[in-house]
Parts: structure tokens; sequence; C-alpha cells
């Protein structure tokens, strides 16, 4: 529900506050007073285009905000927790700024937002019916979900989109999987070639290292045994080497650590040391003997480095690469056998879902033939009381070629609101007046089902009076049974029949021409009511005329 309205330097406006209540709030004035103004306002939160041209003269900028109780609306409590704009006691502040320069900017609850966010928001809370820029019933997906409501048909709407939704996933992927499956079968020959010579190459992790080590021995064979030889010959073999050494300075320590025991370790060192030459050299001696002369290992050894380095030019550039591109060659190859499978699999999931959509679709068409009718007929009863004389209103079904995301059908009200005339979509044939009293006859009939809470209605007592104006008055009254109703109007019946009456004026204040608003009761309800009915406010009679219709609301 609108809790308040408050304006700042927007148009002839310098600061104003509007106070609404439940029920119907009535708002009144002279012609030129500002309530179009406040109209236009309001539409700035409803997502309509900001202009510079709408601040004030001499201010800097116009700020347009509104404050909504949503305590009854806990699916938007939730939506706006997701959203990262929580509330606080349940109120939400939508707020819209136009700079003179032209920039404007936008918040929910004190967050900067996107003025199509704001405006999104606006629309899920308030229904504006006047001029034809604002009116939802003019939208062919707000035509379809007032006659899915009417139709009581949540449940089926509801299946037909999950099926919908689930069908495209199915066909997405599908389309996704043959297409990956129409790249392999084009690289297929190519794929298999390179997998047939990466696995007759065989090759083994840490291989090329060991190969290219094993061919450097092999290249210098007669080097490595020569000079092995001749370290184990200085260390070992030969008269006068280096352990024979060794072994005379070892026997000296013996005989001096004898005499002295401090040399005892000197004698372990050289012992030590005499078995590690010893050793060394004998270690040198079976290398010469085993290094390998045979030149055909060596041309073996030669083409098996030459091949891996090829496989790692074109997989590489290491061996590890080219091992890794094997494995990915058999997934692909894998991929495309299997994908036979996965499509036949995908198949048969879409045609049962493909079923199923239809079966839902063929529901929600005969939920939405019947409700159709039975609206039209129940719309169509009510409009002469709204002044509407021979109007006609239909509900057409627009068949689809399969079924969407909402049926098989499109849905549009076309109706004829002149004898004579063919009917034609609303948004060709009506004046907002007309529009707005289209909307208030389906808003009567649908008043327990509508999930917008806060309804506006400008223009819907133009060309209208007497009999018919009472009509009008009493069905907004039923209607804000249960909505929030604000009505501009310049009918007395139906500012009379207001739970709330607020009056629009304009006065000079500070030298500057204003626009404020007055909340009436009591005896200034009575002059304003006298006003409208055209006689002099001051009179005794024309009081008199206005206190008759207050008690007859309030009596009714």
């Amino acid at each position: 529900m609108l809790v308040e309205l408050r304006i700042r330097d927007f148009a002839v406006i310098r600061d104003l506050t509007l106070e609404m209540g439940a029920g119907l709030n009535a708002l009144t004035g002279e012609t030129g007073a500002g309530k179009s103004i406040l109209i236009g306002a309001l539409s700035l939160l409803l997502g309509e285009r900001a202009s510079s041209d709408s601040v004030r003269t001499g201010a800097e900028r116009a700020v347009v905000e509104a404050v909504f109780d949503l305590a009854d609306e806990p699916e938007l409590l939730a939506r706006l927790t997701e959203l990262g704009f929580p509330l606080e006691q349940d109120f939400l502040l939508l707020r819209r700024e136009v700079q003179s320069e032209g920039r404007n900017r936008a918040w929910i609850n004190g967050s900067p937002a996107t003025a199509g966010a704001v405006g999104e928001l606006g629309r899920s809370l308030v229904d504006l019916h006047g001029q034809h820029e604002h009116q939802t019933l003019l939208r062919p997906e707000e035509q379809r979900e007032i006659l899915d409501a009417f139709a009581g048909a949540s449940e089926t709407v509801d299946r037909v989109r999950q099926a919908h939704g689930e069908l495209e996933e199915l066909r997405k992927r599908l389309e996704e999987g043959e297409a990956r499956r129409r790249e392999l079968e084009a690289r297929a020959d190519f794929l298999r070639f390179q997998l047939t010579e990466i696995r007759d190459a065989r090759p083994v992790a840490g291989e090329d290292d060991e190969l290219e080590a094993e061919l450097r021995r092999l290249d210098h064979a007669e080097e490595l045994a020569r000079d092995a030889g001749q370290v184990e010959r200085l260390l070992y073999t030969d008269e006068g080497s280096a352990s024979e050494r060794l072994a005379g300075a070892r026997d000296l320590l013996r005989g001096l650590a004898r005499l002295d025991g401090s040399l005892e370790q000197a004698l372990e060192d050289a012992d030590s040391l005499f078995h590690q030459v010893t050793e060394l050299g004998r270690t040198m001696g079976r290398y010469a003997a085993g290094v390998d002369m045979d030149p055909g290992r060596a041309e073996e050894v030669r083409r098996r480095v030459d091949l891996l380095f090829r496989l790692k030019r074109k997989y590489g550039p290491e061996l590890d690469d080219v091992i890794a591109m094997r494995e990915r060659l058999e997934g692909e190859l894998g991929e495309l056998d299997a994908s036979g499978f996965e499509r036949e699999t995908l198949e048969r999931e879409i045609g049962r879902v493909e079923g199923e959509l239809r079966e839902a679709a063929a529901e929600l068409g005969r939920l939405r033939s019947g409700a159709g009718e039975r609206l039209a007929a129940e719309v169509e009863a009510l409009l002469p009381e709204l002044g509407m004389e021979g109007a006609v209103f239909r509900v057409e079904l627009i068949p689809r070629e399969e079924p969407g995301p909402n049926g098989s059908e499109g849905v549009r009200f076309v109706a004829s609101l002149n004898p004579g005339f063919e009917p034609r979509p609303l948004a060709r044939i009506a004046s907002g007046g007309e529009l707005s009293r289209v909307m208030l006859a389906l808003k009567a009939i649908l008043a327990r089902l509508d999930r917008v809470s806060t309804l506006v209605f400008d223009e819907i007592d133009a060309g209208i009076g007497g009999r018919v104006a009472n009509a009008v008055s009493s069905k907004l009254r039923e209607v804000a049974e249960h909505h929030q109703v604000l009505v501009i109007t310049h009918l007395p019946q139906l500012a009379s029949r207001g739970h709330r009456h607020l009056r629009v004026a304009k006065e000079a204040r500070d030298g500057e021409v204003t626009t404020f608003v007055t909340t009436l009761e009591g005896e200034a309800r009575v002059e304003e009511v006298a006003r409208m009915l055209g006689g002099d406010p001051e009179s005794e009679a024309s009081r008199e005329h206005a206190r008759e219709l207050l008690r007859g609301v309030s009596g009714s």
C-alpha cells in the first residue's frame, strides 16, 4: 500500500507530501490546480523517462519519493531481500531524482539503483489507469495474466512454463551435442591419424631424457672406457698408485699412534681414505669394463630420440604434453563414439517433455477458452452501468504454431465501445476515460485476485455524470474493499464516497505560485463537495446537498 508520496521542486510544486490511507482516496481540486502534476510525479516512479523540464524553475533538482507498506506483500519482501534491499519494519522507499542539467538518479531504500529497477518495483505495487502509456491493461502479458487469474489457472501455467523450460534446456543440450559431434566428425580422420602416430610410438614419461643420456654414453664409449681405466690405474692398480701410497702412510701412522695416542683419529682417517680410494679405483675398473661399445645400439637409440623429438615438436613441447595429447585424442574420439547413444537418449527425453508440454498447454487453452467467454460476458454486462451502452468486449485467443512458455495461444482483449464498430484492440479504440472504465470493470470482477495493491484512476469520470457517475462511484468503492484506490475526480458523487478526501490547490506563497494538498474533514469536506456540485459553496443549500451526499455514503 502507498503510504506517502513526497514531491520536491517538481514542475510548480515546491515541497508537497501526500499521505494516503487504505480504501478509496479521492483527490479533487479546481482545474489547473496541479492534479495532473501529481500523476506525472508518480509516473516517474513507474518508469517514465525523466526530463529536466520537470525541474521547478530556479531549482537544481526535482525529487519524487514514495513510501510503501509491504506488510501484506511477503513475496515482494523476500524478493527485495534476495536483491540486497532488506527492509526495516516492512517499509519500502523508492526515490527518483532529476537534475536540471538532465542527469537523473534512483534509489531503493537508500541504496543506488537503476531507474528501470525502481520502475519495475513501482509497477508491481501501483497500477495507473489514465493515459495510454501507463495502462498496464494495454500490455499483452497483462491481459494474459488477467485471464489466467480469472480462470484459476496458476498451477497449469506453472506446469506449462516448467515443461517449456525443461524442453528448451534439452533442445539446447541436443543442439550443442550435435554441433560438437559434427565438429568431431569433420576432424575424426585427422584425430585418428594423430592418435595412431602417438600410439605407435608408445612414448613413456621421462624416456627422452634417459635415451639422450644413453646416446651420449654410446657416442663417447671409447673415451669413457679409456679415461675410466686410467683412473683405475692411478688410484689402484699401477705401481705407486694412490692406494699403494696411502697404505704406506697408514702403516707409518699406526706406529706413530702407538707412541702418541692422540694420533688414533688420524690413523682412522687414513684407513678410511685408503678404503675409499681402493673402492673408487675398483669401481672405475668395473665401469671401464662395462662400457657398451655397440654401434648398432647407438643407431637404434638415435632413431628413437629423433622420433620422440618429432612428436614433441608436433604435440609438445615436452614428452608429457605428447602423452597428454594422446589421452585427449582418446577422449574426443570416445566422445564421438558415445554421441550417438546420448543423442538417442536426449531425443527420447525431448519427446517425453514435448508430450507433457502439449498436454499442459492444451489444458491451459481449455481453461482460457471457458474463462474468456465468462470474463467477456461479465465485463460486457457491467459496461452499460459505467456509461458505455452497447459496448462489446471480447477475449481473443490467438493460436501459436507450437506451445511456448505461456501456452499455445496469445491473449488479446478487444472491444467496441460504440455501437456499430467492429471490436478492435483496446489501445486503438479507447480514450483514457473509457479505458479506465474498462479497467474498472475488470478490477471489479477480479478484485480478490489482483496482485497489485494500489490502483490509481485518472480521467475515469471524463464525459460522465448522473446515473453513470453513481455507478462508477459504487464500483470504485467496491474495488476499494480489496485495494487501495486513488482516484482523481471532478465528480461530487465520487468524491463523497472516498474513505479519505484530499484537495489539491494552487496559491502564491512567498511571491511564488505553488501546489499543495490538504486532507479534508468535517466542514472543509462539505465545502469542497458543495463546490463540486456547482453551487455556491458558501450557501447553506449547497452545503446541505453536500451533506446529503456524504450522509448517503456513511449510511450505506
